[in-house]
């Protein structure tokens, strides 16, 4: 039967996990939003998964515990799933679906909008060119975050991802213009301890009036974790482009939104691809990440760094392979350095940012900037190196320069890379840091640089010019 629009329909074949086959149906569409009434009066919300031969196979948000395949109605409602979209949203707390969970009031929306958003006409999209300051000397001296890019932080279980998340969120600017970014963050399959630890580091820092927060548990369905970053990237959208903000987008963790997308897909019995995920998760991660970057004509800007654990610490699972494909570069985390008692663990030998030579140089961070990077690089893979030989030969078998090449691998981690969780580096003070340890090296080692920037920067030339 059909009420403005509204298809109802109670001939439901079969309940497989979270969906329901329901038969007989006319004018259904993929991804359409369905009500399910129970016997018992309790509503539950769902979408459409796929329809063939009058056949619809419907996803329930909330799970399908206690639905039967008598007395049950199914109600399709002609319409996507959308959530209401307001600049009111920055400081509250919402659940997967956009739907408060702080006790706050209702969000009086400006407008609805379809969580699945609208493509973007990749000839409307601006090249990403402007350096954010995140505060974190591993990733603004050697892996620079421009504004528009998607750079995918890597970590492993038990790994500080979620405290370092949470610094730059409360951190990043944009340079030159001063400003801070509208925060949303998106919670997907977190445990309740982690909830409380992002909600209280918000609140104490005072970043919580600028942040949206869409948090879906461990313990709800996995129906939600499909839906959590698409509602959230859909407020960042509307953020954007309609209100010019600069949106940074932080969504963690992918992997468990990966695993909820592989437990659908085996309950619709679908041909599993590379360890039983769907073949086309390739394409189902790009339809996140794609929602980043800078449009021709607006000011705002979404910038997106998506969070995912590595199955046993594994850079070739699929899950961060094809994220790698996607997005323009990585932050890798290693369980090595944070043993070691360093925070933040990133190992730079292992992250790359792609756009960052587009975000850095004169006018935008310093001129010496790039050959900085580059050296440290250097320096810092021959001493890494030289550990290994050290502890094969011992170190007294090396020259007097191997020497210093492995005095400089302690100074990078100890004085560069290491920081504590609340420490905010302007981006001259982390390359002032370099050359102060790029100076344990004998001057004619420094082969990356170029000598007038060596005159102008270099410890020793800056205290004879004061």
């Amino acid at each position: 039967m059909s009420v403005y629009g509204v298809k109802e329909y109670s001939r439901i074949r079969e309940i497989k996990g979270p969906l329901l086959i329901v038969e007989g149906v006319s004018g259904v569409a993929f991804d359409e939003i369905v009500e399910v009434e129970l016997q018992s009066g309790e509503k539950r919300r769902g979408r459409v998964l796929d329809v063939s031969k009058g056949v619809a196979v419907v996803q329930v948000f909330e799970g399908t515990t206690g639905i039967t395949t008598t007395g049950t109605k199914v109600r399709f409602l002609g319409r996507p799933l959308e959530i209401p979209v307001s600049e009111d949203m920055l400081g509250r707390i919402f659940n997967g679906l956009g739907e408060p969970i702080d006790g706050g009031p209702p969000v009086l929306a400006e407008e609805e909008r379809d969580v699945n958003g609208a493509p973007l006409n990749p000839a409307e999209r601006e090249f990403p060119e402007d350096f954010i300051q995140t505060g974190v000397s591993a990733i603004d001296g050697m892996n620079t975050l421009v504004r528009g890019q998607k750079l995918p932080i890597f970590s492993g279980s038990g790994l500080p991802h979620n405290i370092l998340a949470a610094q730059i969120a409360r951190q990043a600017t944009v340079r030159g213009e001063g400003e801070e970014f509208a925060v949303v963050f998106a919670a997907i399959g977190i445990k309740y301890d982690d909830y409380l630890f992002f909600k209280k580091f918000f609140e104490e820092t005072g970043a919580l009036n600028r942040v949206a927060m869409f948090v879906n548990l461990a313990d709800e369905p996995a129906m939600i974790r499909l839906v959590t970053p698409r509602a959230a990237l859909t407020l960042a959208e509307y953020l954007a482009f309609e209100r010019d903000m600069h949106v940074l987008v932080i969504l963690t963790d992918m992997t468990n939104y990966a695993e909820a997308l592989r437990e659908i897909s085996a309950a619709r019995e679908e041909v599993p691809g590379r360890q039983g995920y769907p073949g086309y998760l390739y394409s189902d991660l790009a339809s996140i990440y794609e929602r980043a970057g800078r449009v021709k004509g607006k000011k705002g800007s979404i910038t997106q760094m998506p969070i995912l654990t590595m199955p046993n610490d594994d850079i070739t699972h699929p899950i961060p392979d094809l994220t790698g494909y996607i997005t323009e570069g990585q932050i890798v985390l290693s369980r090595e350095l944070y043993n070691r008692g360093i925070y933040p663990p990133i190992n730079v030998l292992m992250s790359l940012s792609r756009l960052m030579k587009e975000g850095i140089g004169p006018g935008k961070t310093r001129e010496d900037h790039a050959a900085v990077s580059n050296q440290l690089y250097s320096a810092y893979s021959r001493g890494v190196e030289l550990r290994s030989l050290a502890a094969v030969v011992g170190e007294e078998s090396l020259s007097p320069t191997d020497r210093k090449y492995l005095e400089f691998a302690d100074a990078f981690e100890k004085r560069f890379l290491k920081q504590g969780e609340r420490e905010n580096r302007t981006i001259e003070q982390t390359l002032d840091i370099a050359w102060e340890i790029l100076s344990i090296l004998p001057e004619e080692e420094l082969t990356n640089i170029k000598e007038e920037l060596i005159r102008k920067y270099h410890p020793k030339y800056r205290r004879l010019n004061i």
